[in-house]
């Protein structure tokens, strides 16, 4: 008995140390592969927002760059709702109706926003411009646009994985041109719990204007998730450093990050090749002191943390390198944002005399000169007062020069930049996406541009943890250069209609793969960014206010300017159908881009297609076959010694004086001449009305006149009783001497 209590004893001790020892394999798994951490498969959501045709101004890239980041989350697995050219309305009712869906996606729902336009700051808030704004003074501010943190509040505040916020949208920006100015660029913020906060342009700077199809953030962000096995904060560290180095240093990104647990957008496959830069270490960039790194080596380094220490650390060690300049105005530009964060958190008359006295023509004067004013103090500082404790020290004499300054960009003339080294700690870009074509221009009212397409390389696949998106082509198809090119990037050309009496043509690749995405119900989503709900019902009044309508121009202006509808360009209706609740699109069964219906229900364009290879024919309603039998019975009670009808053609249309039809053969509904018109554009599957019975049974009531010029029957048997010459003959034969 007593040998047993030591063996149990130790049986206990060898149980409890394999089961600490597994729970701690497990945990390292877990943190190691995100995979290993999901009891659920992860749902990826992304509002996407690009904001170019402003009254104030139209900007070339945003609409673009919102395609191009829209377009890359979906081959991530995302499922992405987006839209361009807002007013105010309708950002504010499309922001609702993702906050809406991030809620009822579950705890394991992972958010990105990205939003390009105008951004401003004002009194420590950043805003989001709609298109229609309207902004004199600094106070119409808050009126006009949307304040970010209202947003990103209302992301934390759902119980979910966390979200990522991106506002590219520092740029010089014509509001409040006269009066008490804006600062410029964007203001620091604090990200909320689990949420990654990022702009084109680091606080209190803007990015130089764009001169391509795409902006540089955007292009180097988008090419920098697709890389693969990053980690999200390496996402936007990478990204700072391409971002340098396609604008020579005259823009900085930034991000503050506090997100939960791992997240990758896209992994590498087990037999990816081995690193793309045999130098790049993340732990080791950011941890390794900058004097420790050669002089190019150190100013990447310290731009990868971008951090005001690692800035100093550089100074310190190279404090005449070519670089000394630049990053001198980074910390410059750091420091006064992070003053100022400091004092608006801290929102007393001692924070704004403190900040004033430290930067008495900074670039947040007036800001604090407006919450003083609120706050019933005095503008100037008193010869006393408590002066408030800052995390940052004051601004050397040196700095002063930078932020003295509305606007802020380090590229300045003035300044003498240098320009960067070639950049390092990056491989090159894929190949294809070195210099990416512009999209082709929109093809409907609110939706974004749709870039071409750029496979991933084969070794970058998606999280096998992440559930799928319904119905996203992209996403199924991140390698398959042949649906790739024939569907999504270059989608078959509409085919001519068939002459008279030649044999119909087969239907080309990319018609039957857009079409059967559409007959199973993609919709808008398949191959283009689906608009929110509520841009969908706004496109529907639209369309239903000014039918066929083609709007590619300023959304904005269509519903707030309620003469505009009459302007439109109107597209003809389709053959023998009503008009189209959608907007009429070019192509739209090959681009496949018929706009959902309310509910995400499809329209009937979609619904009446017809079947693809390969499937049974849809069979003509009932009604139909009365209609005809109807039809033909009439033409022979008309004219029963006509020789068989002639096929009727697809040139037969109503005379210029057509005879009035006997009421018990015509149809009881007359259809409009024009549906019986043939329309060269037209093809296969822009038809689906053909089949019904009204039109059909009209061209068999009209065929009987098309040959009328060519008979000499039908107008005669009036004329019979005018001939003379049988009377004579019959004479003559009386008198019996005729000859």
């Amino acid at each position: 008995m007593s040998l047993r209590f030591p063996d149990l004893q130790a049986l206990s001790r060898k149980a409890v140390s394999l089961v600490l020892t597994a729970t701690l394999m497990l945990a390292a798994l877990a943190a190691g592969n995100p995979a290993a951490a999901q009891t659920a498969p992860e749902k990826r959501l992304a509002f996407v927002v690009g904001n170019a045709a402003y009254k104030t101004g139209a900007l070339a890239t945003p609409a673009n760059d919102a395609g191009l980041i829209a377009q890359t989350l979906q081959a991530a697995g995302f499922d992405v709702v987006g839209a361009r050219d807002l007013d105010q309305n309708g950002l504010h009712d499309a922001m609702r109706d993702f906050i809406t869906k991030v809620n009822a996606a579950g705890p394991n729902a992972v958010a990105f926003v990205y939003l390009a336009g105008y951004g401003l700051q004002y009194q420590g808030d950043n805003y989001f411009a709609p298109v229609d704004a309207q902004i004199a003074n600094a106070a119409d501010v808050p009126v006009e646009t949307l304040r970010l943190s209202d947003f990103t509040k209302a992301l934390a505040a759902i119980n979910n994985r966390g979200s990522i916020v991106v506002l590219d949208g520092a740029r010089t920006n014509p509001f409040v041109a006269n009066g008490e100015p804006l600062a410029g660029g964007l203001a620091l913020v604090d990200p909320d719990a689990s949420q990654l906060i990022a702009f084109n342009a680091t606080p209190g700077t803007i990015a130089p204007p764009e001169n391509g199809a795409y902006g540089a953030y955007a292009h180097a962000l988008a090419e920098t998730i697709r890389t693969g096995g990053l980690s999200l904060a390496d996402v936007f560290d990478r990204t700072r450093l391409r971002v340098g180095e396609l604008t020579k240093g005259a823009e900085v990104s930034w991000d503050a990050d506090t997100f939960k647990g791992p997240f990758n957008f896209f992994t590498r496959a087990p037999g990816a090749p081995a690193a793309d830069t045999p130098t790049y270490d993340a732990a080791n960039i950011r941890s390794k002191p900058i004097r420790d790194f050669d002089e190019r080596d150190a100013y990447f380094a310290a731009l990868y943390r971008d951090t005001i220490a690692g800035y100093e650390d550089f100074l310190a060690a190279y404090p005449d390198d070519a670089m000394a300049r630049r990053v001198r105005a980074i910390v410059a530009s750091r420091r006064e944002a992070i003053t100022w964060r400091e004092t608006w958190v801290a929102d007393t008359p001692q924070a704004y005399w403190s900040y004033l006295r430290r930067y008495p023509h900074g670039p947040h004067m007036w800001d604090a000169r407006r919450r003083l004013a609120h706050l019933e103090a005095a503008l100037e500082p008193p010869p006393a007062f408590t002066v408030f404790a800052y995390d940052v020290p004051p601004p050397p004499p040196t700095e002063i020069v930078f932020v003295e300054r509305r606007v802020l960009y380090f590229d300045d003339a003035d300044f003498g930049y240098a320009p960067p080294p070639p950049v390092v700690f990056l491989a090159p870009p894929q190949r294809e996406f070195i210099s990416l074509a512009p999209p082709p221009p929109p093809v409907g009212l609110y939706v974004l541009p749709a870039p071409a397409y750029v496979p991933v390389p084969a070794w970058v696949e998606a999280p096998a943890y992440v559930e799928p998106p319904h119905n996203n082509v992209i996403f199924n198809n991140i390698h398959n250069t042949v649906v790739n090119n024939t569907v999504i990037n270059e989608p078959a050309a509409t085919p001519p209609a068939p002459a008279a009496g030649a044999a119909p043509q087969g239907v080309p690749l990319g018609q039957k793969l857009a079409g059967a995405a559409l007959a199973a119900g993609a919709g808008a989503a398949a191959l283009h960014v689906a608009l929110p709900p509520s841009l969908q019902r706004k496109v529907l009044n639209v369309q239903n206010t000014t039918p066929g309508a083609v709007t590619q121009g300023n959304p904005a202006s269509l519903l707030d300017n309620k003469a505009a509808a009459p302007t439109l360009a109107t597209k003809q209706p389709l053959t023998g159908a009503k008009q189209p609740a959608t907007p009429a699109l070019p192509n739209a069964e090959t681009n496949a881009h018929a706009l959902p219906g309310a509910n995400g229900k499809p329209l009937p364009v979609i619904a009446n297609m017809p079947p693809l290879k390969g499937e049974a024919p849809m069979q003509p309603p009932k009604a139909m076959s009365n209609q005809k039998a109807s039809a033909s019975k009439a033409m022979q009670t008309t004219e029963p010694a006509k020789p068989s009808q002639p096929k009727p053609q697809a040139d037969l249309r109503p005379q210029a004086e057509p005879r009035p039809q006997p009421q018990a053969a015509a149809p009881r509904h007359q259809p409009q001449p024009q549906a019986l018109q043939p329309r060269p554009e037209q093809h296969a599957f822009a038809a689906p009305k053909a089949m019904q019975p009204k039109p059909m049974a009209q061209p068999k009531m009209v065929a009987p006149k098309a040959p009328k010029p060519a008979h000499v029957s039908a107008p005669k048997p009036p004329k019979m009783p005018k001939m003379p010459k049988p009377p004579k003959m019959k004479k003559c034969h009386g008198k019996g001497g005729c000859h």
